[in-house]
């Protein structure tokens, strides 16, 4: 690839994931159609009433890796890359997991791990975001401009709201102990991986320091860094601040604690 087409495919890339590619605007139309699974980048459903016609527009889930819609997955893979914008990162960590999985087995284990992936994972789709990945433990969310709009890093703020509210009125996840970490700032996002393992993820130092949040929040607890704080419109005033020394950052980083 050249250097000027490697130039339009990134700026391609950022008119995507920015919200001026108007193609990729049906996707806020989509999200109200019945009803998930749906794909993580369109929001197209894959079951319910809205399956069928998805199916017929080539939107039915691709058979080697059933996030995606076979029309979207075709897009990544033709189109590898992908650009630096502005975004919102949440991570979800369900604390002491191999604690409560001696405790109950793995069969239990598994089945509330599955019902806590599933009421975050609608709750993020709720919240215009892209579902990155579940991994081990905890659940992902993206929140880019063209999804969640120039307030994503509000939307991943109430986002963090509403999956702990919604697994505390869930019988069976309202016991599992969940932190929640929530950063903005500007990462990588795009495809990478290659064939059957392409994957929309974010990559960079956000990525890293929500990750370290989520890991250092208690069960119940929301911690927000003061960037994304103030970027979501917080008032701050009532709020406890603390200072973490997270892994790998050499200076302190200061948050605001939300609790369920």
């Amino acid at each position: 690839m050249g250097a000027d087409e490697s130039t339009q495919q990134d700026e391609a890339w950022r008119a995507v994931l920015l919200g001026t590619d108007p193609r990729f605007r049906r996707r806020m139309l989509l999200k109200f159609l019945p009803s998930p699974p749906r794909c993580k980048i369109c929001a197209a459903p894959f079951r319910g009433a809205g399956g069928p016609l998805m199916r017929l527009i080539g939107k039915e889930p691709w058979d080697k890796n059933p996030k995606y819609c076979g029309s979207c997955f075709n897009m990544l893979t033709a189109h590898h890359g992908g650009a630096e914008i502005p975004c919102s990162l949440l991570f979800a960590d369900v604390r002491g997991s191999t604690t409560l999985a001696e405790e109950i087995g793995p069969a239990k284990f598994r089945a509330r791990m599955d019902r806590f992936f599933d009421r975050a994972a609608r709750v993020l789709i709720d919240f215009d975001a892209i579902v990155d990945k579940f991994a081990g433990d905890e659940v992902i969310g993206i929140f880019i401009p063209a999804l969640a709009g120039q307030a994503h890093a509000a939307r991943a703020v109430a986002a963090a709201r509403g999956v702990l509210k919604s697994l505390a009125h869930d019988t069976d996840t309202r016991e599992l102990p969940v932190g929640v970490g929530v950063h903005t700032g500007v990462a990588f996002v795009g495809a990478v991986g290659s064939g059957a393992h392409t994957e929309l993820t974010a990559l960079g130092d956000p990525v890293n320091v929500t990750a370290r949040l989520a890991s250092a929040a208690a069960a119940g607890e929301i911690l927000v860094t003061v960037a994304a704080a103030r970027a979501a419109g917080l008032d701050e005033s009532d709020l406890e601040h603390r200072e973490l020394d997270l892994k790998g950052k050499s200076e302190s980083t200061s948050v605001v604690v939300l609790r369920a």
